[in-house]
């Protein structure tokens, strides 16, 4: 395989990986908080995709509804009785109920659905595009495209909106956005559910492009999208999405040039290499806190 179709590839995974990223910078960028649950929530959303079309039979369109409406309600669902009773606890107390409510989504996925790996069929009815002697994917180019179209959507979300207006004050000021008038918790609460619809719509994608689902298929994948989102700087939309793609492409030569066994540790190095070079990551900034 030459090096074109590698840098394909690692714009594919990237993409995924971008997307999970956005579930992180939208959580961490308005609730101040990272939820390492969200790479099992991607989980949640590929099983459900399987059940709904192998189980019940319905068409893809139904199954990727149904993955995003479970996701949601499960991400807002967390947040209620995971999260919202620490908020004014310490960011090591949240951190480790992250962690705990990520081994407890393993759990349960494992006790229902067993420890192998489930095929899945593909999502994406869409057939694939032959340039030259270059062939993209029907996976590929939807996979790019949503992720692309979601960026682009967030952004003026936030920019645009009441609503996202209300979440860049929470994230500058809980305590003064509430002196306005937001409705804080509802505002993260709305921000959980489209972080989670977001990590629904990356399982969607990651399942259909791979073709299996298991209790831990989201476990590495959710880490290296925290990766790809401190790499963009976590908290920045344009961030996540660069770094998702950057990161993807780096796994995807690692595995190609250097070694398949060496390409997860390619990949974290970088996560060390961004801390120690640029903390704030590429397009993140740098905030002072007043004292």
């Amino acid at each position: 395989m030459g090096f074109i179709e590698q840098l394909i590839n690692g714009l594919n995974l990237g993409s995924i990986y971008a997307l999970m990223a956005l579930g992180y910078t939208m959580v961490y960028g308005i609730a101040k908080m990272l939820n390492f649950a969200h790479g099992d929530i991607i989980m949640v959303g590929a099983y459900t995709l399987s059940l709904v079309m192998t189980n019940l039979g319905m068409p893809p369109i139904i199954a990727i509804l149904a993955s995003v409406v479970v996701c949601s309600l499960l991400g807002v669902t967390i947040e209620k009785i995971a999260y919202k009773p620490l908020r004014s606890a310490s960011p090591l107390t949240v951190l480790i109920t992250a962690i705990g409510v990520s081994y407890f989504l393993q759990s349960v996925a494992l006790l229902i659905f067993g420890s192998n790996k489930r095929k899945v069929e593909s999502a994406i009815t869409m057939s694939g595009i032959k340039i030259g002697a270059l062939e993209l994917t029907g996976e590929s180019v939807v996979t790019l495209g949503v992720t692309i179209l979601i960026m682009v959507g967030l952004t003026l979300f936030i920019k645009k909106t009441k609503l996202g207006k209300a979440m860049l004050a929470v994230s500058e000021d809980k305590g003064a956005a509430q002196l306005m008038g937001i409705n804080v918790n509802q505002t993260i609460s709305i921000t959980f559910a489209i972080g989670s619809a977001l990590a629904a719509v990356a399982g969607v994608l990651f399942v259909s492009s791979y073709g299996f689902v298991g209790p831990y298929t989201g476990s590495l994948p959710g880490i290296k999208a925290f990766v790809a989102a401190v790499l963009g700087g976590i908290g920045s939309i344009p961030g996540a999405m660069l770094g998702g793609i950057i990161l993807g492409i780096i796994e995807s030569l690692s595995k190609a040039y250097i070694s398949t066994n060496l390409s997860d540790a390619i990949v974290f190095s970088v996560l060390i290499i961004v801390l120690l070079v640029k903390p704030s990551g590429l397009l993140g900034k740098v905030r002072m806190d007043k004292v």
